[in-house]
């Protein structure tokens, strides 16, 4: 069921020329204004998806958004030799207009198939498993972050939650203790942000986290991976 909740946002471009949405009473973007898809590349590819080659692999996507950070593992993924289950978890999905109105094909200067992927992904039913390519298939899951209780699914975890200084609840450890959950033993968490208290709330959880360098605009960022346990012979 859909939540009963309106915002305005209107689109903004960001320092690399791409766009992003911002939620006006918030004052928040969806992206850093930075640069959008300089930040996803570095956060989530660099740091993230780069991890992993010629591989399937289950990847959760904490706020799926406008699809930039979906769209851009599509376009890596074959390169890789990645299978991809894509999960994107959003309370407040943007309209199929909005999502259109960031233009990403055009910058990305993708000219082949991507419109028609970029579409699909956004007209693509919430909740219903989706065949975007042979390698790729998405999962769009309309619920808040609170209600994931997955066990034991993802190799890797997109943690793109609006900021700490609007949204501080998303940020805890009662959030995190279920990405460490919903991560297999190795698996690995990658998210824009550095605040103290944020890895503090990793660590307490059981994760390994690290501080690596942020993307333009930020010193630095995190990423955070389940530990494996040593077998007992």
């Amino acid at each position: 069921m859909p939540y009963l909740y309106t915002v305005k946002r209107k689109v903004v471009t960001t320092a690399d020329g791409s766009k992003t949405l911002q939620i006006e009473d918030w004052q928040e973007q969806y992206h850093s204004m930075h640069g959008a898809i300089q930040e996803a590349y570095h956060v989530f590819i660099k740091h993230g998806l780069s991890l992993f080659e010629n591989q399937a692999i289950a990847l959760l996507e904490i706020g799926f958004g406008t699809g930039l950070n979906a769209y851009i593992t599509y376009l890596e993924a074959q390169d890789k030799g990645l299978t991809i289950d894509y999960y994107g978890v959003e309370a407040y999905p943007v309209t199929f207009d909005e999502a259109i109105s960031m233009d990403y094909v055009a910058s990305l200067k993708d000219h082949n198939e991507g419109r028609q992927v970029f579409e699909l992904m956004h007209e693509s039913p919430w909740n219903v498993p989706v065949k975007i390519a042979s390698f790729f298939n998405l999962v769009k899951l309309e619920k808040k972050f609170q209600d994931i209780n997955d066990s034991s699914q993802y190799e890797l975890i997109y943690f793109d939650a609006f900021g700490f200084r609007v949204q501080p609840e998303l940020w805890s450890e009662v959030i995190f203790l279920k990405m460490f959950e919903a991560l297999r033993p190795g698996g690995v968490l990658v998210t824009y942000a550095a605040k103290g208290s944020v890895r503090r709330a990793m660590i307490s959880v059981g994760f390994l986290v690290e501080r690596l360098e942020g993307p333009p605009g930020k010193r630095e960022m995190l990423r955070a991976t389940k530990p494996v346990l040593n077998r007992v012979i």
